[in-house]
């Protein structure tokens, strides 16, 4: 029993290191979508350009964290003698000592605050986007429907007529 409760602990310790880099994480995306908004609002192709590279260059590194973090929290839910699924900070608080107890619920709450916000500002993030795209439609509209009235003219022999006296491009000198 001895082992197990050092190995728990050990395990447990290795968990919270790995809910540190979460949040960090978390954090980083959170200004992420800063530089994001901030690039679009500019219209900075080229530190948009950036911004995507460092994503993907980041993306491959986090994946390998989050299996490991999979990894820990499978091999403290074998060794609780419980699911995957039920191996929660919750779950594991309510088993922990009084001092171990604080330090994940402390994380617990770090992550959850964290979420929230980056909820709130993938929110923001994507009304942004969504109105940048309804006023690029409105304005390509506005431009390919240029001298089109909605309105239905015949001529003398009762066939639709075009109006042709508008154009995009006036090529006259």
């Amino acid at each position: 029993m001895k082992a197990t409760a050092t190995e728990i602990d050990d395990k447990v310790d290795e968990l919270l290191v790995c809910l540190n880099e979460d949040s960090r994480h978390i954090e980083q995306s959170l200004s992420r979508l800063n530089e994001l908004r901030r690039f679009v609002i500019k219209r900075d192709d080229t530190g948009l350009g950036r911004l995507l590279e460092s994503i993907q260059a980041e993306s491959g590194r986090y994946r390998s964290h989050e299996l490991k973090r999979q990894s820990i929290r499978g091999e403290l839910a074998r060794t609780l003698g419980c699911s995957l699924e039920q191996m929660t900070l919750s779950a594991l608080e309510a088993i922990l000592p009084e001092a171990k107890r604080a330090r994940v619920s402390q994380m617990r709450a770090t992550l959850r605050t964290l979420i929230e916000e980056l909820k709130k500002e993938h929110l923001s993030t994507a009304l942004l986007l969504s109105e940048c795209a309804r006023f690029n439609n409105l304005l390509l509209k506005s431009i390919f429907d240029l001298g089109q009235t909605g309105t239905v003219y015949y001529n003398s022999n009762g066939r639709t007529k075009r109006q042709t006296d508008t154009a995009f491009v006036n090529l006259q000198f």
